[in-house]
């Protein structure tokens, strides 16, 4: 409390100065605060919550996204190349798109590490955002050329990937350069290619729409955009070219050259390259205001405005109470008519790239409510140059591109540079449930959105609701397969000091896995924590001791009441009607609860020095990296809350 209030006096004593200077006083005080007015210039977002973030935690502690959907795009194994077609083990810097009722999401593929040879980048589609196509090659490895002023081949890679062009085209865009690991800088290339997606998903020819400094038509190893004989194709070229905010997000990739086609920036120089070039101009995301202004924001949270249509920036400065993240910051105005900003909340010098949380905003200035969206950092299976652990890389659907039906607010991101990822926001965002849980799954659709629920689905642990037992007694499944990962399904109720929690599970036979059940509180404290072990033993954590309280059957539906009291920091458990435990202390204090989770593994804290990071190291044990021949099958159903 002592530094606290040391802070609060010294944040304000220049303003007690200001006031007491004969014949200055009010006049610099107004002119100061008005230099410092939310929205303005000088401040164009602040964050203002006040959560306090967890390294150790991988959702850092915080409450949750109500309702997040997150669902693998792809899974990379060296033993099992049909996740990739190739056997693969980084992907990254995806981005998205949906189009003709279809989303696509981008990223950059590569053997083992960052920035290696060869690079590719590839594409994946969905109907759904939930089940996606294997990738394919969109822009190979260009393996005959090599630069003259510094022989090596080129390097792909991305800032901004999707262009929904306002003649009903689609282009898909990337960039040719070369890359020095050493510096993890770019310093030129040949330039950014695009080809068209067409309606039937088939693609374009590739060709150049901006060339890199010394590279033309004479040297370059696909044809000027011009060139196409596709007349819509090049009116759709000629419309990206002509959005500033659009090919703003190339100034890093290029360099800078040509120095005329950025929006300027005061203090820019455009002729810097590589690591001397601005650090505000690394990954540009944007939005508009509802007064029309333009927000832009970048890597290390610098944010600018324009109010001139893209023409001019304001002068970058580092946006107040947001994390100062190297992982990308993605900034959309939602459905709602609200605005929410994703990023990593632990900038540097830790830059941990965990949980991936969202933040929202009435006015698109002022934010707050810090809330997990990718609160997972499984261990990263294999080693690589600068694969730090964590979703990262965050990218949505750009503003004025086609949106989905549904409203939700769509997001991409690697994580540990070897999986792609998306999620599913539901709009409005919201942290909190207000009416009790009654959830049968009866009336949800089969393999469709789990309303209410933040489910964690990897392509070989998936979540999702089944006709089982039957088409119209339906449940919702956690499968696992996957050796290195788990299934998850946390459905939050209203927040409790005392309440019940009721819910039926189903282990199918063979019992292969474990299912841990637990209850939580807004900030991961887990007092209550059950365990449906391989060998069919229910185990219940009392205290600090772990005890078998009775046995369970497989393919036979078990029935669950938990009664707790935070009071007391009690619980007590009911299994098919009968008293399985009685007034058990809890596993850690937690002032109310609020969360109910399922899980089909171990709780896993994060490990801090996992793999470390940045340096090749050795891989993790991977030799069973593929899925497992008998996975592991939870049903759960008839899930309700009461409040006492």
């Amino acid at each position: 409390m002592r530094i606290h209030k040391i802070f609060v006096l010294t944040r304000w004593l220049p303003w007690l100065a200001l006031l007491l200077m004969p014949g200055v006083g009010g006049c610099a005080l107004m002119a100061q605060e008005a230099a410092v007015a939310p929205g303005s210039p000088s401040e164009p977002i602040r964050y203002i919550g006040k959560e306090h973030v967890v390294p150790e935690l991988a959702d850092g502690g915080l409450p949750l996204a109500v309702g997040v959907q997150n669902y693998q795009v792809l899974r990379s194994s060296r033993l099992y190349p049909s996740s990739d077609g190739q056997g693969w083990t980084f992907f990254h810097a995806p981005m998205l798109a949906y189009w003709h009722g279809k989303f696509y999401a981008e990223f950059i593929a590569s053997p083992v590490m960052e920035n290696g040879i060869p690079t590719e980048v590839m594409m994946a589609t969905s109907r759904d955002g939930r089940n996606w196509s294997m990738p394919e090659v969109i822009f190979p490895q260009w393996d005959s050329y090599q630069d003259p002023r510094r022989p090596r081949r080129s390097q792909l890679h991305q800032r901004m990937g999707f262009y929904g062009a306002p003649n009903g085209k689609l282009l898909v865009v990337s960039h040719y350069g070369f890359w020095d690991n050493q510096k993890n800088h770019i310093f030129g290339g040949p330039g950014h290619v695009l080809r068209e997606v067409h309606e039937d998903g088939s693609l374009g020819p590739i060709y150049f729409i901006r060339y890199g400094e010394g590279w033309n038509a004479s040297n370059a190893f696909y044809p000027f955009y011009r060139e196409s004989p596709d007349r819509d194709f090049v009116r759709a070229c000629d419309d990206l070219l002509a959005n500033p905010f659009v090919t703003d997000q190339w100034y890093e990739l290029e360099k800078g050259y040509p120095p005329d086609a950025y929006i300027q920036i005061p203090g820019s120089n455009p002729a810097k390259s590589g690591a001397e070039a601005d650090e505000n101009r690394k990954a540009l995301s944007y939005y508009h205001r509802q007064d029309g202004a333009a927000v832009g924001i970048w890597k290390m949270a610098w944010a600018a405005t324009s109010t001139d249509g893209g023409k001019t920036w304001s002068v970058p400065v580092v946006a107040p109470g947001f994390a100062r993240t190297f992982a990308k910051l993605w900034g959309q105005r939602t459905s709602d008519g609200r605005f929410a900003i994703a990023y990593d909340p632990q900038g540097e010098p830790l830059g941990y790239r965990w949980p991936l949380a969202v933040a929202t905003s009435d006015d698109g200035i002022t934010f707050d409510h810090l809330l997990v969206v990718h609160g997972e950092v499984p261990l990263r299976r294999y080693a690589g140059l600068y694969k730090d652990p964590g979703p990262q890389y965050v990218r949505g659907i750009e503003e004025g591109s086609p949106q989905p039906p549904d409203g939700a607010m769509w997001l991409t991101y690697s994580v540990g540079k070897e999986d792609i990822w998306v999620s599913r926001i539901p709009v409005p965002i919201r942290q909190a449930v207000e009416t009790p849980v009654n959830d049968t799954f009866d009336n949800l659709e089969p393999g469709g959105v789990v309303t209410n629920w933040n489910i964690y689905s990897p392509k070989w642990a998936p979540v999702a609701v089944v006709p089982f037992p039957s088409a119209q007694n339906r449940s919702l499944q956690l499968q696992d397969a996957d050796p290195y990962d788990y299934a998850r399904a946390i459905r939050v109720f209203p927040e409790s000091r005392k309440g019940s929690l009721a819910f039926k599970v189903l282990a199918q036979r063979p019992l292969t896995g474990e299912l841990d059940i637990e209850l939580a509180d807004a900030h991961s404290h887990r007092p209550v924590r059950i365990v449906l072990n391989s060998g069919g033993q229910v185990e219940v954590a009392k205290g600090s001791a772990i005890t078998d309280v009775t046995n369970y059957l497989s393919d036979r539906w078990l029935s669950f009441q938990i009664d707790f009291d935070t009071a007391h920091q009690t619980f007590s458990l009911t299994l098919d009607g009968k008293a399985a435990v009685r007034d058990a202390a809890f596993a850690e204090p937690a002032q109310t609860l609020e969360r109910l989770s399922f899980r089909t593994g171990p709780y896993r804290p994060v490990a801090l020095n996992q793999n470390g990071n940045g340096e090749l190291v050795g891989d993790i044990d991977t030799s069973t990296d593929h899925p497992l021949a008998q996975p592991a099958v939870f049903y759960v159903d008839d899930v309700r809350s009461q409040s006492h």
